[in-house]
């Protein structure tokens, strides 16, 4: 719960934040009377705004703040810039000790940031109706991230970043992202849900429409972590009759059973909400793991950072046991970890070799996303070392 005094009362609402921001401890009332200034020196200092003003000054309010805090030295903690400056004045780091560094300050400032543009809150109606001037019914968008209404006689109060987050990602949904994979247009779309990661980066899906299928896979396999279901799809337009794809995530369950059904795929697909594998075996397994062992921060990083990399070492350890005896393990993995430093090859490998698998195989794409051009980004000289494979993986 959220609790503020407003016009001398004692208010609470229910807080709602996907990113995981805890309840913010000290609240105050704004409206269009306050300034841009003065908004982001309160959200710097841990003030957050309850708003009452125009809907519409409200998304102004926060790309001024998005404004000044890109040219704000304050976006990053004094002793994540004190430790920075230390390092390039004593030029004490290696270049391979550099990047786990550069990433965990690159990290601290994207929590920050997060933490100072999420201090607009918006309160919503318990139907999710914004009781403010020029507010529109963004019920549609709200419904369809976080679910109907769950208690009908109380408000709930989000940050007004998270609400424009739902809006984007509804727009996502209904325009889709076209995959060169699934064919020609209209039928090669995917329609991401919300906090579900969209298939952006089409280099993965590439190769996992090009890797020779082993041996029986025409038959059976399995997707795990199926996401969108993008490459449950890709397996489908392959040829293989029936795929069984599993993931924890009751929203990815539902975004890939709609994506499936439209590409006419889901007569072929048994969907599963289930950690990992599904009972029995298939000579064909398939697993695109987090690529990055951090600790995610919002349900959407769920797909990026896999803390101690425990989706892909569970994924490695148990999949022998759910392989046919001349089936493959698909391993789609990027190396941006090891770039970082985060985690090595040999600890890839040795995980591979501890759970009885080989590699009889691997196809690799460079990365073609947008940040690998970005040489302002404090990361780029890994990023534009990215190479993402497919790893051929059989039971030794």
């Amino acid at each position: 719960m959220l609790h503020w005094r407003e016009k001398n009362q004692e208010r609470s609402a229910v807080w709602r934040s996907e990113s995981g921001l805890a309840a913010p401890r000290k609240v105050v009332i704004a409206d269009d009377t306050l300034s841009a200034d003065a908004a982001h020196r309160l959200a710097c200092e841990g003030t957050s705004l309850l708003w009452r003003g125009d809907f519409q000054n409200a998304r102004l309010l926060l790309q001024a703040l998005m404004r000044r805090q890109e040219r704000d030295p304050r976006k990053s903690s004094a002793k994540a810039r004190h430790q920075k400056r230390q390092a390039a004045q004593r030029q004490e780091l290696l270049p391979e000790e550099s990047f786990p560094h550069a990433f965990h300050l690159h990290r601290q400032a994207q929590a920050q940031r997060a933490r100072v543009l999420s201090s607009i809150l918006i309160e919503l109606q318990p139907d999710y109706v914004i009781s403010l001037r020029r507010a529109p019914d963004l019920r549609l968008p709200i419904t369809e991230g976080w679910g109907a209404p769950e208690k009908l006689d109380q408000t709930i109060v989000t940050p007004l970043r998270e609400l424009l987050g739902l809006v984007g990602a509804h727009e996502w949904r209904k325009k889709g992202v076209e995959v060169e994979a699934l064919g020609v247009a209209p039928n090669n779309r995917i329609h991401p849900h919300y906090a579900v990661f969209s298939p952006v980066r089409a280099e993965y899906v590439g190769l996992v429409a090009e890797a020779p299928l082993p041996p029986g896979a025409q038959a059976l396999a399995y997707d795990i972590g199926v996401g969108t279901g993008v490459l449950t799809a890709v397996l489908s337009r392959r040829g293989v009759k029936r795929i069984v794809a599993t993931d924890m995530s009751p929203r990815a369950i539902d975004c890939a059973r709609e994506n499936l059904e439209r590409l006419g795929c889901l007569n072929k697909v048994e969907l599963l909400q289930t950690d990992l594998f599904p009972a029995g075996r298939a000579p064909l397994v398939v697993c695109n793991p987090p690529w990055v062992p951090a600790k995610p921060s919002s349900a959407l990083e769920h797909a990026i950072y896999d803390q101690d990399s425990r989706m892909l070492r569970g994924f490695l350890a148990g999949v022998s046991e759910h392989l046919t005896p001349d089936g493959e393990a698909w391993l789609i993995l990027s190396d941006l970890a090891e770039h970082l430093a985060l985690r090595s090859r040999e600890e890839l490998m040795g995980w591979i070799e501890a759970a009885g698998l080989k590699v009889v195989g691997r196809l690799d794409a460079k990365a073609s996303h947008g940040k690998v051009a970005d040489t302002t980004d404090a990361l780029h000289a890994a990023r534009a070392a990215e190479v993402t494979s497919l790893w051929r993986l059989a039971v030794q």
